[in-house]
């Protein structure tokens, strides 16, 4: 016999939303680290510097400043560049590091040499690809700075060959 005022037995449904749940979270953290694995950047390995570099001279350091066409100050430090070895050098990078009040670090960039040619009245400066600088060769460059930290104690930077190209 039934009665009819007591409910009939329901099969128990098994909660399942913390196994979703789960699985969902298990699932993001697996992406999370596939995706950290797979965008990591393998090392840089540090390429030795040249022993080249030794043989280039830079000397007779001079700086200025000119307003270009839209009154933006662009700053140059001029000098020269002396092969003192038996190769031809076609590439140079330099690292100018320049120094604030304290005597340290504003600002530190590597910027590649370029020789100044004249063409016709006025001065081009070009990359050394352009006019390789010969054994024994002495050729005035520039260095061109669109932009130097307000900190800088406007004294010459600090200017050292970190990269050289022969053939």
């Amino acid at each position: 016999m039934s009665s009819l005022g007591q409910p009939t037995p329901v099969a128990e449904e098994r909660d399942s939303s913390r196994l979703i749940i789960g699985i969902a979270v298990a699932v993001v953290i697996g992406g999370a680290l596939a995706a950290a694995l797979l965008l990591q950047q393998p090392p840089k390995v540090a390429k030795p510097p040249s022993p080249y570099i030794a043989s280039l001279k830079l000397a007779d350091f001079k700086m200025s400043a000119a307003e270009n066409f839209v009154g933006h100050t662009v700053s140059y430090t001029d000098g020269t560049i002396t092969n003192a070895g038996d190769k031809t050098v076609t590439h140079v990078v330099v690292e100018v590091v320049f120094q604030d009040s304290m005597g340290q670090l504003a600002q530190k960039e590597e910027v590649p040499l370029q020789v100044v040619r004249t063409n016709g009245a006025y001065l081009e400066p070009v990359d050394v690809s352009v006019s390789p600088l010969a054994p024994g060769q002495t050729q005035p460059f520039r260095l061109t700075f669109d932009s130097i930290s307000a900190q800088w104690n406007r004294n010459y930077p600090e200017i050292r060959v970190t990269d050289v190209t022969v053939k």
